[in-house]
């Protein structure tokens, strides 16, 4: 695991953003059926502060999703716990593609459990700012490609685990054709209103997804914004 290193106040925290509001935070993802402790020191030591604008940072360890522009948002952090915890659960993937790079959040957490993560954001400028977050972390294990993420990253297949970001009505097949046989694909799936986070696993004959619950995230878009 690689805890992140927060050399500067900034990143460390005053108040609202500080150490004690993150322990609160995992206290609240425990009682909230959160059980990985890996997941839970990852996300007491990130500080989610840093993904959100600065007139939002003092909201940043609540339990909600916060607007980062573009009509986008950054995950609530259960179902940041809960999608990471589903894509752990069977083993530790060495190769994580995500789709939907969003603030950076979600690859951060990925990035201090797993070896290599690739993530794909459709919107340039919210790339370019999860770049910049990315940077000032130190975290170098990320790449990162500005593309229409419902097509994935076929060049750097297969993947251990594929986690979407953003809900489509049905998960494109060019996805798992990009999973390894014994990969797992974890994302939310259904029409606004309607939608469940599915966990898909192979049994050896095809793709079964498990429903591990009621979500609500943006529409899966596609092209280039």
């Amino acid at each position: 695991m690689r805890l992140f290193s927060l050399p500067t106040p900034e990143a460390r925290g005053l108040g609202m953003t500080s150490q004690r509001a993150r322990d609160r935070l995992v206290e609240r993802l425990r009682a909230e059926g959160i059980r990985d402790p890996r997941v839970l020191e990852v996300i007491g030591r990130l500080p989610r502060h840093l993904f959100v604008e600065e007139a939002l940072a003092s909201r940043a360890y609540e339990d909600t999703a916060l607007p980062i522009g573009r009509g986008q948002t950054i995950s609530q952090p259960w179902v940041v716990a809960r999608m990471t915890e589903a894509v752990l659960e069977h083993k530790l993937p060495e190769r994580v593609l995500e789709i939907g790079t969003g603030s950076g959040y979600q690859a951060a957490v990925l990035a201090a459990l797993v070896k290599n993560v690739y993530t794909v954001e459709r919107i340039e400028e919210l790339l370019r700012n999860a770049r910049r977050r990315f940077r000032k972390l130190g975290i170098d294990n990320i790449r990162s490609r500005h593309d229409d993420g419902r097509l994935g990253w076929p060049e750097h297949a297969p993947f251990d685990a594929i986690l979407l970001t953003a809900a489509g009505e049905t998960v494109a097949a060019s996805l798992f054709d990009q999973l390894a046989p014994d990969g797992v694909l974890v994302g939310p799936v259904g029409a606004p209103g309607a939608q469940r986070l599915l966990r898909y696993r192979h049994d050896g004959k095809a793709w079964v997804g498990e429903t591990l619950g009621a979500v609500s995230f943006v529409p899966l878009l596609g092209g280039l914004g």
